[in-house]
């Protein structure tokens, strides 16, 4: 299977420090997967207005399309996911992450911004359709040491059990036919 971990943010080394460790804990549990962490700051990003798709989007959205689950991390800025990751959703067909396991792992700079992934992220991917693993991790700026390591052992177990979680998901989804009765 193909894994695609989302670093979606152009700015800050946080979501892509949880998405190396994540990476390394499903690799514990299953070396069989194709792992590939996107950061969509080496991507050249453009609105969604219309306007034929430069190369770097054709790009981003191929490896969404091509992947068969998917690691989703954002930071929180202004208690809202980056225009960026909103952007990227929006390119996007409606049927390209449907069935398709997908863990959120968020980071912010107070414990309330929890809430932007049930009141923004989560919709989002259920218009997808997508099988979204029910333990999110969710890690403030006092989990990170000064180059960005992840020092809090709660954090690390979450993040354990989460990719454990993903794992079985990830096998569960093998028998899923992606393609529907309806039309929707």
């Amino acid at each position: 299977m193909k894994i695609l971990l989302v670093d979606g943010t152009m700015f800050g080394r946080k979501t892509g420090a949880i998405l190396e460790q994540v990476e390394q804990y499903i690799k514990e549990l299953d070396a069989n997967f194709e792992l590939e962490i996107m950061h969509f700051s080496e991507y050249k990003h453009q609105i969604v207005d219309g306007s034929p798709l430069n190369d770097d989007m054709k790009k981003m959205i191929q490896k969404f399309e091509e992947a068969d689950a998917y690691i989703i991390a954002t930071p929180i800025f202004q208690a809202s996911i980056p225009g960026v990751l909103k952007n990227a959703f929006d390119f996007l067909h409606p049927k390209t992450m449907r069935y398709k396991p997908v863990s959120i792992v968020a980071n912010g700079g107070t414990y309330q911004h929890h809430l932007v992934v049930e009141n923004q992220l989560k919709p989002i991917l259920d218009y997808f359709r997508a099988l979204v693993t029910p333990n999110y991790v969710y890690t403030h700026t006092s989990h990170f040491d000064a180059d960005n390591n992840i020092t809090d052992v709660d954090v690390h177990n979450r993040l354990r059990e989460m990719a454990r979680v993903f794992v079985q998901y990830c096998e569960m989804s093998k028998t899923l036919p992606k393609e529907t009765i309806d039309q929707h």
